[in-house]
């Protein structure tokens, strides 16, 4: 009785959690007063029309806080992006962004993907009818014995990295974060959630400044 009171209000916190989440984050200590001036915002992915989505409106963002900031999209030939490029290759293109007055390079990538069982029941935010403890356990412990109500979902594992370009070594990784970005069903709208993580990650880590 008491595992499974457990398992369902499990199942229902995590049916109410954001479809984005911050796992960890990191910053490098040697750049405690950080502060980019001109940014490239990169977002690796084959799917065109996501990848400038997200960039737009992480500029968007990062220009509201008086940032210089452009997306690769504009930045970047297609023939760069859409091809694989050796190391001496992308040391060229680094160079490139120097010389235009770029010191910063923000990169977004899909590290990898989780596959997963959700228990495929109503969100708990729409039981308020329900207010009686009993009612609740006795409504969800019916569907808890329904096993076909799993379904299989994939969580992507995300990592954001920040580079300094003027110190392009070892050293030159100002800040890191990783998050899990389960099964977006509305790409916009999870587009729209991952931008503010990161944002707000970023703003947490004193990198750029709070919106005024």
């Amino acid at each position: 009785m008491k595992t499974l009171l457990i398992n369902i209000i499990l199942i229902v916190l995590f049916m109410s959690c954001s479809s984005v989440k911050m796992i960890d984050s990191w910053k490098n200590p040697d750049f405690t007063k950080y502060e980019p001036k001109k940014i490239l915002v990169i977002g690796v992915t084959p799917n065109h029309e996501a990848r400038k989505a997200f960039e737009f409106q992480i500029i968007t963002e990062l220009n509201i806080r008086k940032i210089n900031a452009l997306q690769s999209s504009v930045v970047f030939e297609s023939s760069f992006q859409d091809s694989r490029q050796t190391e001496k290759d992308i040391e060229l293109e680094v160079n490139k962004l120097i010389s235009n007055g770029y010191d910063s390079i923000l990169i977004s990538l899909v590290k990898g993907v989780d596959n997963n069982l959700s228990y495929g029941i109503e969100s708990a935010k729409t039981d308020y009818h329900l207010r009686r403890f009993a009612l609740y356990y006795l409504f969800y412990q019916d569907k808890y014995f329904e096993q076909n109500h799993y379904t299989s979902y994939k969580v992507f594992n995300i990592e954001t990295s920040l580079y300094n370009l003027k110190a392009y070594n070892d050293k030159s990784l100002i800040w890191n974060a990783s998050f899990d970005l389960i099964d977006p069903n509305n790409s916009k709208k999870t587009i729209n959630i991952y931008t503010k993580k990161i944002i707000k990650a970023l703003e947490q880590a004193k990198i750029i400044p709070k919106k005024t």
